[in-house]
């Protein structure tokens, strides 16, 4: 008998537990403990890694499904660049493993405050996958950031991210 495998969200694979995969802070993907080097199969794991509401993160496909250990995003924005469209200004970040992402309704900037006083800013990527903005591309984040009613940020796609007061410590 035909199975019809499409499409993939409505699928309930097996849950197989934890697969032993851990990406740390840096964004570097370990499997039993030792980093992953073959950049086409991390990217390949993930194409299908999701975030679910409770915030567990899971590699999903249609024949199995097992938790993933995330030590802060998954993913580490590595680049920024700052672009004019005839709608705007548009902020364009590259992550670790070279998706692009422009800044805007879809995929808003946030910032997460530190114990320090200093913060550290993340990009939504897709599905609830974020990217940690690495310290050379926040500080040229920063270095494109204007200040509007006393709170520095930058606009894309129609947006303003703030990052923050204007005179606020920043780090990443």
């Amino acid at each position: 008998m035909f199975r019809d495998l499409s499409p993939l969200a409505e699928l309930a694979p097996e849950i197989c537990g934890d697969f032993d995969l851990r990406i740390d802070r840096a964004g570097v993907w370990h499997y039993r403990g030792t980093p992953i080097g073959r950049p086409a199969l991390v990217k390949l794991f993930a194409r299908v890694l999701r975030r679910e509401a409770d915030g567990s993160y899971w590699l999903v496909t249609p024949v199995e499904r097992g938790r993933v250990t995330v030590d802060d995003a998954p993913f580490v924005a590595v680049d920024v660049a700052f672009a004019q469209t005839q709608a705007g200004p548009r902020v364009l970040f590259t992550t670790n493993l070279d998706e692009s992402v422009a800044a805007g309704p879809a995929h808003a900037i946030r910032t997460a405050p530190q114990s320090d006083g200093s913060i550290v800013p993340y990009v939504h990527v897709r599905a609830g996958l974020e990217a940690r903005v690495d310290r050379a591309a926040f500080y040229r984040l920063i270095d494109g950031a204007t200040v509007e009613g006393g709170r520095l940020g930058v606009r894309s796609d129609g947006v303003f991210f703030d990052l923050g007061a204007a005179e606020a410590e920043i780090g990443a």
